[in-house]
């Protein structure tokens, strides 16, 4: 589903992304791992055409990403937010129904609301849940708002960005087990970009360990605690001395 080939990315004299070169097939979940300031942010700003890379070309269903019309191109993609990203301005349900209420996939108010609702049940939350404001949440409610938005227009693609970020290991699993059922479910692509571990086991099919602007390592994730990378290894039980921290 998405194919990325010798990608690379630079800020000035800071060299982001160095030659990454990665495939993600359809129906599968991806995580990508690596430590804080590795890039894995632009990786995903690349692939939606938020940052142009210098070189290289990104292919989503074989269709170079630069020649695809915009709309059509952003309609295949849902996003979960690392911070949650909700209008603090909006009741719930629109933040759920954002999409269905604007462009092309446009619904009448009254079946935009109702889909908001039913991909707020999806996610655990009740009908008295839509007309809240997400200041009157708690982060958790609030993830899974973000959630149920991501997968409002039923997306082929799924992004999540730091999916648990700032919730503690009970709500965590949960948001996980929600993300792999989801998923699942819907048989759509995700790539996930995260540095914990508990995440990645519950969501991955597949993982990919981004060190240095490259892909150090890529495999099926019941492979990644025998992967024979020193990389992944250090990375995955969080050791201070190896090969990373001789790097930084």
């Amino acid at each position: 589903m998405i194919t990325l080939e010798n990608i690379h990315k630079s800020f000035g004299a800071q060299h982001v992304l160095r030659g990454v070169t990665l495939e993600v097939p359809k129906g599968t979940s991806m995580v990508v791992i690596g430590g804080s300031g590795t890039g894995k942010s632009v990786l995903l700003k690349c692939i939606l055409g938020l940052v142009s890379p210098d070189s290289g070309t990104i292919r989503v269903a074989g269709e170079d990403v630069t020649r695809s019309d915009r709309d059509a191109f952003l309609a295949r993609f849902g996003m979960l937010f690392q911070g949650g990203a909700l209008f603090d301005s909006l009741p719930v349900w629109q933040n759920v129904a954002f999409r269905l209420m604007r462009g092309s996939l446009k619904r009448p108010k009254a079946e935009a609301r109702e889909i908001a609702v039913a991909k707020l049940r999806r996610v655990g939350l009740g009908p008295d849940v839509a007309d809240k404001l997400p200041a009157e949440l708690s982060g958790g409610m609030q993830k899974r708002v973000g959630l149920a938005r991501a997968i409002a227009a039923e997306p082929e693609i799924i992004f999540f960005d730091e999916p648990t970020t700032g919730l503690d290991p009970i709500m965590a699993g949960v948001i996980n087990d929600l993300i792999r059922e989801i998923v699942t479910e819907m048989g759509a692509t995700a790539v996930t970009i995260t540095h914990d571990m508990s995440s990645v086991r519950a969501i991955a099919d597949n993982v990919a360990m981004l060190h240095d602007g490259v892909i150090k390592w890529t495999g099926p994730v019941e492979k990644m605690d025998d992967s024979g990378d020193a990389y992944v290894d250090q990375f995955i039980h969080g050791r201070a001395d190896g090969p990373i921290a001789a790097i930084r």
